[in-house]
């Protein structure tokens, strides 16, 4: 489908940090502005002044940036309060909106009098009757009020990318809130005249936002819009056996998976494909193949189904394919700071790595020689002296390699070559167990370049001093 001149917005509030589903709405926005040669808003929709926070707004923009979805304008909804302001004045004089002086008390007797008649509950009206006049000059007295949207009763319709073209009787709706007082508007008035001012030509976000979309279309049309934007309203995200999803996902923010060692190459490609995929159906893409394949016909109506073991999947992919240097940056966020690392001790494990934060237990043998009991360093039944030559005959092989040699290949190639190829299993595990102290661990050969010649003996003298007692 060919558009022209793009616009689309990704709207978060800074009432909560940013969880990983609302990242999903930005990088669908983002990739079909992107693949339209569009812009990408990010408006920040801070009218809820008690709950807004500075540090969720930081989050928000650290995320986004982490994930490399750059924005290319900006706006913030506490900056633009007299627009809204001037709009509200405007459908109040055109008495389409009107001020409601009802108290919590009258509405909820109203709310509990329709409950009990088996309706469902809607404001009646009431102020409606109220001569614009005298609404005024309460309003100037200082009367506690909040703005009300005078709802037509009509059908709305509109038009969706991926459902159709859903319709809704409005006279179900009733006259809603659109504002708590003249400074400050609600989500649902403030979010129209953004998106009418901004030029908005897509609306692309979670279908949880559905029923809010013909109170949005009338507020346009009083406001005198003539061409909506298009709606998307993409899939909700189920659990892996289709039920809704739980908050133990959908509620993480992404920066717990920043924390937890996730790269955000992985992030990006999971998400991508929670509820779209490319026409070829490749599955491992990066940004810049995502954006060449992005098709916003191809995101489907049913919910896309958030698995936790194909994210992990997708992150080892990405850590064992990660440029050594840039996997050694990455690491260093995850260890202590005094742990000298180098490249070859993160080659050894990062094929072993489902995120990064596994890094501080997987590599603390490293710098930490466990304790372990000498029956470890047998290979089946192996006798003491069995391990005491195998041993020994590794330090013998070893002794004239120069440091500067002393590295996976070549240590392979000596070792290998002078024992014998069945009994490789006799000198191998024993090597292994005591440069590791561990059951399981990296091979020999990754272990004792990272070491180094000098750990590299002193780790197997002191397992041949174990064997001896």
């Amino acid at each position: 489908m060919p558009y022209d001149n793009i616009r689309v917005r990704f709207a978060p509030s800074p009432t909560g940090p940013l969880h990983i589903g609302s990242a999903r709405t930005a990088l669908f926005n983002w990739l079909f502005a992107k693949a339209t040669k569009g812009v990408f808003i990010l408006r920040i929709e801070d009218t809820d002044f008690e709950r807004s926070k500075e540090e969720y707004l930081k989050d928000i923009t650290d995320g986004l940036t982490w994930l490399g979805l750059k924005w290319d304008e900006f706006y913030k909804q506490s900056d633009r309060i007299p627009i809204y302001r001037e709009y509200l004045e405007k459908l109040i004089n055109e008495e389409k909106a009107y001020p409601c002086f009802c108290t919590k008390e009258e509405l909820e007797e109203e709310r509990q009098a329709m409950l009990s008649q088996g309706l469902a509950p809607k404001y009646s009206g009431k102020c409606r009757a109220i001569p614009p006049e005298e609404a005024r000059k309460k309003m100037e007295g200082g009367d506690k009020f909040v703005i009300r949207f005078k709802t037509p009763e009509i059908e709305v319709s509109f038009k969706d990318l991926i459902r159709g073209t859903p319709k809704f009787d409005t006279s179900l709706i009733g006259d809603f809130v659109i504002a708590r007082n003249m400074d400050q508007p609600l989500y649902q008035f403030a979010v129209v005249v953004d998106d009418m001012l901004m030029k908005i030509t897509h609306v692309i976000r979670g279908d949880d936002h559905i029923s809010n979309t013909p109170k949005q279309i009338l507020i346009a049309r009083a406001l005198g819009v003539e061409n909506l934007p298009y709606f998307a309203h993409i899939p909700m995200i189920l659990n892996s056996d289709r039920s809704k999803m739980s908050k133990r996902f959908s509620d993480t923010s992404l920066r717990e998976y920043v924390e937890k060692g996730y790269l955000s190459a992985a992030i990006i490609n999971f998400l991508a494909l929670l509820g779209w995929h490319p026409q070829d159906d490749q599955e491992v893409m990066g940004l810049e193949e995502i954006v060449e394949k992005f098709d916003i016909d191809r995101v489907q109506k049913g919910g896309a189904v958030f698995n936790a073991e194909k994210l992990d999947w997708f992150n080892s992919y990405y850590i064992s394919h990660l440029p050594a240097g840039e996997l050694l940056k990455e690491a260093k966020k995850f260890i202590p700071e005094d742990w000298g690392i180098n490249e070859a001790m993160i080659e050894s494990v990062r094929t072993r790595l489902k995120n990064l934060s596994e890094l501080k237990d997987v590599l603390a043998f490293y710098f930490n020689l466990p304790e372990y009991d000498k029956e470890l360093l047998r290979w089946k039944e192996m006798s003491d002296d069995d391990v005491l030559e195998k041993l020994d005959d590794v330090l013998k092989l070893i002794d004239d390699v120069a440091i500067p040699d002393f590295n996976k290949e070549s240590l392979e190639a000596k070792i290998m070559f002078a024992i014998d190829e069945k009994g490789r299993g006799e000198t191998l595990w024993p090597l292994r167990v005591s440069l590791s102290g561990q059951k399981t661990s990296p091979g020999p050969f990754e272990i004792m370049e990272a070491l180094g010649k000098e750990e590299t003996e002193r780790r197997i003298k002191l397992a041949i001093d174990k064997i001896k007692k």
